[in-house]
């Protein structure tokens, strides 16, 4: 981590992740690059879904491999670049029929290091192999739902999952949240953790540094009207007066509440729901 001195209020508490040593790449190939539209919170019907984003930078989409269908040949990794669509640091591998990939970076791994996706590939950081073929214990990321799906699960700045047993065509994967599910024990995932894991400790210092990022400014739900949000409306300044955290529409959020549907089509794959609240801290 960087940290500044305080020249100014909001270079007090500023604090950004230490690039210098790390990142060996200003630039993307323009080849593994294209244009995007950001959804900033909207879905398909253009209706906000998700509140406080908008706007920020404009940014370069980078073609991000979580495939993994080159399988047998030995990646070198070229070059270790910042992305600004994901929290983890990605990395331009080339293989020997010359191809060049993204590919998201395990910690650990640096420029002339080399992983592989195989069967029979060793437990070493950034090898990909099915979870048939992992120890149970292990930490893996990338990890897929189904064979051939794509890497889905783990794949933010420090970030890892863990297999916790194998039972004939199901695995048991505890995910970052606590929650253990399963998983095809014929789908793939990467051994070891996802880069950047100070990540986390990022303090933004100043309100323009989150406009940055796209994240607009967030107006108490206690200083709205009653026609607005629930907890709006009264006198002065008052708690949300009622006992459950719920959010706009009604719904129970956050405090340790219960928030998945009860019907959702994965509940049959959730092996221990997840923890929430003050246990969740005290598990992990």
């Amino acid at each position: 981590m960087k940290f500044y001195k305080p020249t100014s209020k909001s270079r007090r508490h500023f604090s950004t992740v230490s690039y210098r040593g790390v990142i060996t790449e200003s630039e993307p190939l323009k080849s593994l690059t294209r244009g995007f539209q950001r959804h900033v919170g909207r879905n398909q019907q253009g209706r906000i879904t998700m509140s406080h984003r908008g706007n920020g930078n404009k940014r370069l989409f980078r073609e991000v491999d979580f495939k993994y269908d080159k399988k047998g040949m030995k990646a070198k990794i070229e070059s270790v670049e910042y992305d600004p669509n994901r929290s983890g640091f990605i990395g331009r591998v080339i293989y020997p029929d010359g191809e060049r990939r993204y590919t998201l970076l395990p910690k650990g791994l640096s420029v002339g290091s080399t992983f592989i996706v195989s069967e029979d590939a060793t437990l070493e950081p950034g090898n990909r192999l099915p979870l048939k073929k992992i120890p149970v214990g292990t930490f893996i990321y990338n990890v897929e739902l189904r064979q051939g799906s794509g890497a889905i699960l783990a794949r933010s700045a420090g970030n890892y999952a863990q297999l916790v047993a194998l039972e004939g065509d199901w695995a048991q994967v505890k995910l970052p949240s606590t929650e253990v599910r399963k998983v095809a024990s014929n789908a793939w995932a990467c051994i070891g953790s996802v880069s950047n894991e100070e990540q986390h400790l990022v303090n933004f210092g100043k309100a323009g540094r989150s406009r940055w990022l796209g994240i607009r400014p967030k107006t108490r739900a206690s200083a709205m009207n009653p026609v607005d949000h629930p907890y709006g409306g009264g006198e002065q300044r008052g708690g949300r007066g009622r006992r459950r955290a719920i959010t706009r529409t009604g719904k129970p959020v956050g405090k340790g509440q219960k928030s998945r549907r009860a019907k959702k089509y994965s509940n049959v794959f959730v092996v221990s729901r997840r923890k929430v609240g003050k246990s969740k801290t005290s598990t992990n």
